[in-house]
């Protein structure tokens, strides 16, 4: 297909949806006139002010629906719970949501996972980040401070994410200015290891009848670590302005930034093994690092949406998106495995990369209600496209006549090791991705109490790279079809049941024998279920059991000697196979109890197979319970707080290949819990404090990094103390 070709079928799509669009909004000419924009957000953010779940949730299909009504397992993190648990970065929130876990097999990389496979798909209202696992070392440290709540869809989420792995979208919602009087909040707090945090969040109306407001968020923490030299400094910045162009057109723009400098942050992690094959014992506080060490990134945004809706209950929305991610890094690897006497055995490598991802996003969406065999439903049509650039320089590293040998690793602490001179920069690697998507679907009332969901994307996807040790590379995907379909039956008041099905496909950089590129990988999700709710929406529950199968998964076949340049030059061909499977259960329990008491509680379970049987990915838990409760005592104590929770991994394991003679080979994490306590006390409707404890039990475990041998020490126990002043 040429590319005018392309384009005009491109447009043709467009016209489409236009059209669609439009066709559907005659229909409900008569609709009922009370679904406007701005109420819609008002009551979704309503609840989650107090509550520990939410009125809606869109990340799933892009409808409005109720997390009951959604037939696919949703989680929300509100910001009441943020506050309450003194989240504070992404990773805050994957560690205490059911169903996902991190993997922090460094001090300032991890990996996020949920039932059995990665995490791939970060957003920011509904569009994918610049984040990438090897690259990015500042996403999964990003700040909160600019989010009023957070999504987790696990599962497939290809209808609305596009290409990924079958395992969750975590879906980062940005705060706006709602508030037509001058209020807002001032917090400073402090903590275990050095730790000082200030935070500002100010909304205030920049015109007499409010029509134009403003909301500016900053935020600023510096601390120590458990970990000998590490620090780490950010400062983030958010600027939104939210104007009422019309009684049913709302214009938001905003930018964003952050900065993140962490300094003297672990490049790999600490040995496992002593050469004899015994396993090591480190304190938590060992480094592999150097003084020197330093891991910078900038995360810039700049977003513009215009939403109208129709008197007839259509809304369309139009929304550009253009991020930058920066990273300077100046690093070191130790490798190897030491003598448990003398230390030595180990390697150095010294590298420093600087990388930019330049990523611009467009996206057009109609939704509301028509008419169709005398009863109403819903739909929604949108078009997607997003352009990214990608490029990696390193610079040579020169000790010149200095010696920097690892000469006793068990008397390492990093602060003698001498930074080498660096070379400029030259090229590395780079990539440029697009992928756009056109998606439609619909929510049918096929009687009062049954419900179909029936949707789908057709997606373009392109991928062009190359390497300094890799060969240049083109993958090239059109009209990839992602279906959804989805049924909910309603089984009283506040109960409902459904099943759903959805999926997913990852493009793979892999030739068959003939040369061509292997089709996608094909993740499939299938889940049934059961969901309620309760006093008006304030407490939902669900319950879960689901199958991920993956096909087409590259293989290795043979080798293929292809331009006839002989034996040594010969390339790997490879055929679609079946991949993993992966089955479990999982339940939830989130909301108000009773007024004053809020929980959410869960627990998951999974089992994740290749084509043999064999375990697969079994660094990441099995088994998950998430807890946590708070409780507003009454009368004379009605200014006090108190809650707790615990946090439970299963065992999780692995088998290193490059173990010692004299050992099984077998790198463990048994299973732990994590209990984490809070109180808050309000002084007045204005003024409080809140003090929170976590790891109170100080259990110490690690994050793998299976590839290596090596592992990273979590977090011991800490507390923070905070001051915050509302007006």
């Amino acid at each position: 297909m040429t590319i005018h070709a392309r384009s005009t079928f491109r447009l043709n799509r467009l016209v489409f949806l236009v059209a669609a669009s439009l066709s559907l909004t005659a229909q409900a000419e008569e609709a009922d006139q009370t679904t406007g924009i701005q109420q819609v957000q008002v009551n979704a953010r309503k609840i989650g002010e107090t509550s520990y779940t939410a009125g809606s949730a869109r990340s799933a299909t892009a409808l409005d629906l109720s997390l009951r009504e959604t037939p696919q397992s949703v989680s929300v993190v509100t910001l009441q719970r943020i506050e309450d648990q003194n989240m504070q970065t992404v990773t805050d929130i994957v560690n205490n949501v059911i169903g996902v876990s991190v993997n922090q097999y460094e001090t300032n990389r991890a990996g996020f996972t949920a039932r059995g496979f990665d995490i791939d798909n970060l957003q920011i209202d509904g569009i994918p980040a610049t984040w990438d696992q090897a690259w990015s070392a500042g996403e999964v440290a990003g700040s909160l401070a600019q989010f009023e709540r957070v999504e987790v869809v696990r599962g497939a989420t290809g209808l609305m994410t596009g290409a990924g792995n079958p395992s969750a979208a975590i879906n980062l919602v940005r705060k706006h200015a709602t508030s037509r009087t001058l209020t807002g909040s001032v917090e400073a707090g402090i903590g275990r290891w050095n730790e000082r945090r200030l935070l500002g969040d100010v909304s205030t109306p920049l015109n007499a009848a409010g029509t134009v407001r403003a909301r500016v968020v900053g935020e600023y923490t510096k601390s120590d670590s458990w970990v000998d030299l590490l620090k780490n400094e950010s400062k983030t910045f958010y600027g939104v302005i939210d104007a009422d162009l019309g009684p049913r057109t709302l214009l938001s723009a905003g930018v964003s930034r952050q900065d993140l400098d962490p300094r003297a942050g672990m490049w790999g992690g600490l040995p496992f093994w002593y050469s004899d094959g015994s396993r090591t014992s480190w304190d938590r506080s060992k480094t592999t690092a150097a003084d020197w060490v330093s891991w910078a990134s900038r995360y810039d945004n700049g977003f513009i949406t215009l939403e109208h809706g129709f008197d007839n209950g259509w809304k369309l929305r139009a929304s550009a998106n253009h991020s930058k991610r920066i990273g300077d890094s100046y690093l070191l690897y130790l490798s190897g495995i030491p003598n448990r006497v003398t230390g030595g055995g180990m390697s150095d490598f010294a590298g420093s990369y600087y990388t930019t991802t330049k990523q611009d996003d467009f996206g057009l969406q109609a939704s509301g209600p028509f008419e169709l065999f005398g009863r109403r439903h819903e739909a929604t049509f949108g078009y997607t496209r997003m352009s990214q650039k990608f490029n990696s320089n390193n610079r040579a590293a020169d000790f010149g006549s200095v010696d920097h040998s690892v000469r006793d690793f068990n008397a390492w602490d990093g602060a003698a090791y001498p930074e080498p001179s660096w070379g400029p920069q030259t090229f590395y690697e780079s990539a440029e991705t697009t992928q756009s998507g056109l998606y439609g679907v619909a929510r049918f009332a096929i009687t009062d109490p049954l419900k179909l969901i029936v949707g789908a994307r057709v997606t373009d996807y392109e991928k062009n790279g190359r390497g300094l040790w890799t060969a240049a590379y083109a993958i090239k995907h059109e009209n990839e079809v992602t279906p959804y379909a989805g049924l909910v039956y309603d089984l009283g008041n506040n109960w409902s049941a459904y099943a759903s099905y959805t999926d997913i496909f990852q493009p793979q950089n892999r030739k068959d024998l003939a040369g061509n590129m292997l089709e996608p990988i094909v993740g499939k999700n299938y889940e049934l279920g059961v969901k309620s709710e309760f006093f008006g929406g304030r407490l939902n529950g669900s319950f879960a059991v689901f199958r991920i199968e993956q096909d087409k998964l590259a293989q290795e076949a043979g080798r293929i000697d292809r331009d006839g340049a002989g034996p040594l030059l010969e390339e790997s061909y490879y055929r679609a196979a079946e991949g993993a499977k992966s089955e479990g259960v999982e339940f939830e329990l989130s909301g108000e109890l009773a007024p004053g008491w809020n929980a959410t509680a869960g627990y998951s379970q999974f089992r994740a197979r290749d084509a043999s049987g064999a375990d697969v990915n079994s660094i990441y838990p099995r088994r998950l319970l998430r807890v946590f409760t708070t409780y507003k005592l009454a009368d004379a104590w009605s200014g006090l707080t108190v809650g707790g929770g615990v946090n439970w991994e299963g065992r999780t394991w692995t088998i290193d290949p490059a173990a010692p003679a004299g050992s099984n080979g077998l790198i463990e994490q048994g299973s732990f819990a994590l209990v984490n306590l809070m109180a808050r006390y309000e002084f007045s409707p204005n003024l409080s404090a809140q003090f929170n404890v976590d790891n109170l039990f100080d259990k110490k475990h690690f994050g793998m990094f299976a590839a290596y041998g090596a592992l990273t020490w979590a977090a011991p126990r800490s507390a923070s103390l905070s001051l915050k002043y509302r007006f």
